[in-house]
């Protein structure tokens, strides 16, 4: 099979996937297509020629140095193999669930910390860089941690129902309804608390003045109420849907694209960690309604990022445990 044909090859299922990356070289031809369509571009001089070499490798002429297609990509510095990489980031997409590193591990013969770092990496690489939201869009939050009844006696938290956030992490989303048969669209934001503040903040970042929203009644929107046109949904007096005034289709993307990974897939996720997992969550929703392939090539349009090791692991998990013992702690008090 020749380059040109294996570019252009749907893959939509894992076995047609692995033939059409069966070696490295596919995955090197197919990267610089993706990077450079009209030719090779220094790194480091764009303004310079480029010569290949003949192990493979770029120079560019006005530096003198050498260079490859993983240069300032989430691959650059990766002893895996682009093989193993494509497939990691098509088994991430497709899974409905996403798939745990402990699994992926297995599945490519890596250790769980390669493969739990390959895929922090590769969800960088998923956050949303649409055009702000129009139209009508639906505003809600959720909370992420876990179930007061399911901890030990010591460690449960007085008062911690609804929006309280003492033992969990809010997390908002806005969804613009689908308009031009495109499909709906969504973002999400982790937050500090769900004050009017980075409600507001998210909303007038993200969203054009021209929009109506579709909220409930919590205080925290009614700067926005103010801004924007918008409705009201009254789920304090038990009212969900008032015509074309309801906040159904956010709440389900909760439920059937965030809770489930998080309840069946992924057991534990940190604070520090949490906005990565929600961006592939909306990532996957964001792109079902497109093949595997197309969601593939996708992926390649924003594969530009460099973060060391240490920066990912910062902050992994420990100092939210430990903010959740203190809180028990002083209320015991």
């Amino acid at each position: 099979m020749s380059v040109k044909s294996y570019f252009n090859k749907r893959y939509d299922s894992l076995i047609d996937f692995c033939k059409t990356f069966s070696t490295e070289k596919r995955c090197i031809n197919f990267l610089e297509r993706k990077r450079w369509a009209d030719g090779v571009v220094s790194p480091y001089d764009a303004t310079s020629k480029v010569y290949k070499r003949g192990d493979g490798l770029y120079r560019c002429k006005n530096t003198g140095k050498n260079f490859n297609v993983r240069i300032r990509t989430i691959f650059q510095e990766s002893k895996v193999s682009l093989t193993k990489w494509f497939i990691a980031i098509y088994l991430l997409e497709t899974r409905s669930k996403g798939i745990s590193s402990a699994q992926l591990a297995k599945d490519l013969n890596l250790t769980q910390k390669t493969a739990w770092y390959m895929l922090h990496k590769i969800r960088l690489c998923m956050e949303y860089k649409g055009e702000k939201f129009d139209g009508e869009v639906e505003l809600d939050e959720t909370f992420v941690g876990g179930k007061n009844k399911n901890r030990h006696s010591k460690n449960k938290i007085r008062n911690a129902q609804g929006r309280s956030f003492k033992d969990k992490v809010p997390v908002m989303g806005l969804l613009q309804r689908d308009s031009k048969g495109g499909g709906d669209k969504v973002m999400c934001f982790q937050i500090n608390d769900t004050s009017w503040k980075p409600l507001t903040r998210h909303i007038i970042t993200h969203v054009k003045r021209n929009v109506t929203l579709f909220m409930d009644d919590w205080q925290g929107y009614r700067v926005v109420n103010k801004v924007y046109k918008s409705s009201v949904v009254d789920h304090g007096h038990g009212i969900y849907v008032d015509g074309n005034t309801y906040t159904n289709t956010i709440e389900a993307f909760w439920s059937n694209y965030c809770k489930r990974p998080i309840n069946s897939t992924y057991s534990s996720i940190s604070k520090h960690h949490m906005q990565k997992y929600f961006d592939e969550f909306a990532w996957r929703y964001n792109t079902r309604k497109v093949s595997f392939s197309e969601r593939f090539d996708l992926f390649f349009t924003n594969i530009e990022h460099l973060v060391t090791h240490k920066e990912l692991i910062k902050g992994n998990g420990n100092r939210r445990k430990q903010t959740l013992k203190q809180v028990a702690e002083m209320q015991r008090a």
